[in-house]
């Protein structure tokens, strides 16, 4: 109705414009203006019959496949296609069961032994029992098989016994036929799904390609007996199959479909047994020219045929099968692309395949990059309001704050007074005067007593000492006011940052998913080529990212244990072919037989951290409060820290590894470190009522330039050693969890190979006590360090500090040094002749 309406708006449109003018001003609209309207008409009805036939299309189809498996015979007289198809759309397809069943007992009727009143009692009896099961609401397509073979085995016994001859053999012949249609009914459950595309993931299973090349080659079986100039119409469907699907999925796929096709022809055509071998052989030689492209594949079916029918059969059966391979490669040619693009991406192993597969990951990760970017948006909208709002809620200005004095002072000393009318109307400017001056006073700290209040404020006021008070009492109330407001600010603030430092997190996550999404089959091809010019065969590798300084690249084999083929040749072929160092990150074995070990390679740092710990707890107990970490960010930075819990013990410890682990998390997530140690400080803040802090004395090294960044609060300080240079790194702020703001003090610093980064907790650098200079003190002891290995002075200064002592452990004590040195690759690069460098691609901003 919709198209009609559209289409006759169109005509109407059309004629409005074609109107014909006569000289006499008289406008007359032309007779084929009503003819447009009534063509109009028509078109939308024609369109309309094109719509359904296209929305049919697959209907269509499902009648055309039952009428010609209605009139398929298998060894002369075995008709098992027609139940097992009508059951099987009676679950999949409801809506068309009453068509499928016309069409089945219509081709039966055409049938070489025409037996349509059969498989209309065997269609019938399904329906029977179909109807039965469901109201028991037991009917359901995994019972269909065995109904099948119940109602054929049931109309075959009948016609055996209502026939003329009893034998053994009718017998045998029906549990056989039933036993067909069981099978058919299975192959066919898993075939309709993909025959009418209607199964949605993209990979089929071996199965469901055997079960399709089946059905297609059952279907076949309902066209024999028909030829066309001399051209069987079973020979040319089964060839133009071979040709479509070899083309599609390559050698295996055509010489499987030439067996099956083969086998089953020469079922329904027991003079045709040499198709089986003349299809497989031609399929396998179509599939083998894949490659070359329609053309190739023809070829080689052409020639799979020919060679066979010219050794097993006459000269008149090679003239018929050259002329309906030549029908085939002709039905081949004007096949669309898209039709064979479509059969190649659902079979496994195909370069549409893979394509098909990577598209569908990629859309994904579209898909999951755009919703990260809305959250991302969303937080940054959030964090923008936050600061709008804190921005806006500011301070209120002078002039306001007298106002509210003025307004408060009045409603509690002057509204009762007998001359509230005389101040505040006859004298409005001198009374307001007057209250401006006091309310300074009390701001000022400059309260007036009774005895010293000015002259002029007493002969202006008949209660002054009642409003001085009032004015006292109000001031400390707008205190408490402002204080809270501050509070308040403050706390938006806070919270304005840590959203706005959650949408880049969740902005640089949206960069990380695109960037995965890129394609890098091409890259992996190329290192594919390379290793095996080097004679590695290995069994997959995958590129995760190619970004420099961030390379991980996954690779799978089966190499013999013992000779580390992966750091000794892989590695640096990949750190030549890529330009820039590439080390193995990390192996892991297969737990079981047979399974190949997966390593993972990595970008090679321009710098490398060793650490050396050692720590003490206060009186030898077995808990410190002091905490420190060790770890490496992900992008391309190493963190060292230390945190000192006020006191001692357990308590201490909770603070400081709190302080610790959340920052640690907050670093790793990609949060800025300036927020995320706010934010620490504001979590410690609310985490108890009690007055607990800690210090976080951190560190944060880039291992591809050596620069350094320091970020201490409340810590001591920490020392350089660089040859016999000891440079000392320090900072005066508060610890964390103290104040709701806190000053974070960062300090950048460029480290050199063999610099070693001393850090260490306030039992260690307090040691030497008040009386002693404890800079100098601490660098003279770094200084006659004898040892560059960091475990060894780590060991040294907490052994120095323990015997300055005579032994006590005065307080906890711990000390970590990370040393910086130049990263040496364990194995150098070579250049293979011919290797290229690859080509990275472009970053995805």
């Amino acid at each position: 109705m919709r198209n009609t309406i559209k289409s006759e708006w169109w005509c109407r449109e059309v004629y409005k414009e074609n109107v014909v003018v006569f000289p006499g001003g008289e406008s007359k609209k032309a007779g084929w203006g009503r003819a447009w309207l009534r063509r109009g008409g028509e078109w939308a009805s024609s369109l309309r019959f094109v719509q359904l036939l296209l929305a049919k299309k697959w209907t269509f189809l499902l009648v055309l496949v039952g009428f010609l498996l209605g009139r398929a015979v298998i060894l002369e007289s075995l008709m098992p296609f027609a139940a097992a198809y009508f059951a099987v759309i009676y679950f999949m397809r409801r809506d068309v069961h009453a068509w499928i069943a016309v069409s089945l007992i219509a081709g039966s009727w055409f049938a070489a032994v025409p037996s349509p009143m059969w498989i209309a009692m065997e269609i019938a009896v399904l329906f029977l029992m179909f109807k039965g099961l469901e109201a028991y609401e037991k009917a359901e397509l995994s019972s269909a098989p065995l109904l099948v073979f119940a109602a054929m085995l049931l109309v075959q016994l009948f016609s055996v016994f209502v026939g003329d001859s009893l034998s053994w053999y009718n017998f045998m012949m029906v549990v056989v036929e039933a036993a067909l249609g069981f099978v058919l009914t299975l192959v066919f459950i898993q075939a309709i799904p993909v025959l009418t595309m209607s199964k949605k993931t993209a990979t089929l299973k071996n199965e469901e390609i055997i079960c399709l090349m089946i059905m297609l080659a059952s279907v076949m079986t309902g066209a024999v007996g028909w030829v066309v100039y001399g051209m069987s119409v079973e020979h040319v469907m089964s060839r133009y199959m071979l040709l479509l699907f070899a083309l599609a999925g390559g050698a295996p796929l055509g010489a499987s479909v030439g067996v099956v096709a083969g086998l089953i022809l020469s079922l329904a055509d027991l003079t045709a047994i040499v198709q089986m071998s003349l299809l497989a052989f031609a399929g396998l030689l179509a599939g083998l020219l894949r490659d070359g492209g329609k053309m190739a594949v023809a070829f080689g079916m052409l020639l799979g045929t020919s060679i066979l029918a010219i050794y097993v059969g006459s000269q008149s059966d090679v003239m018929s099968s050259t002329w309906e391979s030549a029908a085939a490669a002709i039905l081949l040619m004007l096949t669309p692309k898209v039709m064979i693009r479509t059969i190649a991406r659902y079979v496994p192993g195909t370069n549409e395949h893979a394509k098909s597969q990577h598209d569908y990951a990629k859309r994904v990760r579209e898909v999951t990059a755009e919703r990260v970017s809305q959250y991302s948006e969303v937080f940054r909208q959030l964090s923008r309001s936050f600061g709008q709002f804190s921005g806006a809620s500011t301070a209120l200005k002078r002039e306001e704050e007298l106002g509210h004095f003025m307004n408060a002072v009045a409603e509690r000393s002057c509204l009762n007074c007998h001359r509230q009318n005389a101040c505040w109307e006859t004298k409005f400017y001198h009374t307001h005067q007057m209250m401006t001056d006091m309310i300074t006073s009390v701001e000022e700290g400059r309260t007036p007593s009774a005895k010293s209040m000015p002259r002029q404020w007493t002969n202006h006021c008949v209660k002054p000492a009642q409003v001085i008070g009032v004015m006292e009492q109000q001031y400390e109330l707008y205190k408490n006011n402002m204080h809270w407001k501050k509070q308040i600010f403050d706390s938006r603030q806070l919270v304005a940052e840590q959203l706005s430092g959650v949408s880049k997190v969740m902005e640089d996550l949206a960069g990380e998913i695109k960037r995965e999404g890129q394609t890098l089959h091409l890259q992996e091809e190329q290192i594919r080529e390379a290793l095996e010019g080097l004679g590695l065969s290995i069994q997959e590798i995958e590129v995760i990212n190619l970004e420099e300084g961030n390379i991980e690249i996954e690779l799978y084999h089966h190499f013999s244990q013992g000779y580390d083929e992966c750091r000794k040749i892989i590695a640096p072929l990949l750190s030549d072919i890529l330009g820039e160092h590439v080390a193995v990150k990390s192996e892991r074995a297969s737990g079981k037989s047979g399974e190949p070990t997966l390593v993972v390679f990595g970008s090679a740092k321009e710098y490398e951290i060793e650490t050396g710990i050692a720590g003490a707890a206060k009186g030898g107990d077995l808990l410190s409060g002091d905490s420190f970490s060790m770890l490496e960010l992900g992008n391309g930075k190493f963190a060292v820290a230390i945190s000192d819990g006020m006191g001692n013990g357990e308590r201490a410890r909770e603070e400081s590894s709190a302080a610790l682990s959340i920052l640690q998390q907050l670093l790793q997530s990609g949060m800025d470190e300036q927020l995320a140690v706010k934010s620490v400080n504001s979590i410690l803040l609310l985490r108890s009522s009690d007055e607990v802090f800690a210090t976080v004395d951190l560190a944060i090294i880039d291992l591809y330039t050596a620069k350094t960044m320091f970020m201490k609060i409340g810590s001591t300080p920490s020392f350089i050693k660089r040859g016999n240079e000891v440079i000392l790194v320090t900072a005066n702020n508060l610890p964390i969890g103290i104040l709701q703001e806190i000053d974070v003090d960062m300090i950048s610093m460029q480290l050199q190979p063999g610099d070693a980064l001393i850090m260490m907790s306030d039992g260690i650098y307090d040691a030497p006590g008040h009386a002693v200079n404890k800079e100098m003190w601490m660098k003279r002891m770094i200084t006659e360090l004898k040892t560059s290995d960091p475990q060894e002075m780590a060991d040294a200064l907490l052994e120095t500090v323990v015997r300055h002592h005579e032994g006590d452990i005065a307080d906890d004590m711990t000390v970590l040094v990370a040393r910086v040195d130049k990263h040496l690759p364990e194995w150098a690069s070579f250049r293979w002749p011919g290797l290229t460098r690859l080509e990275r691609p472009r970053t995805v901003s």
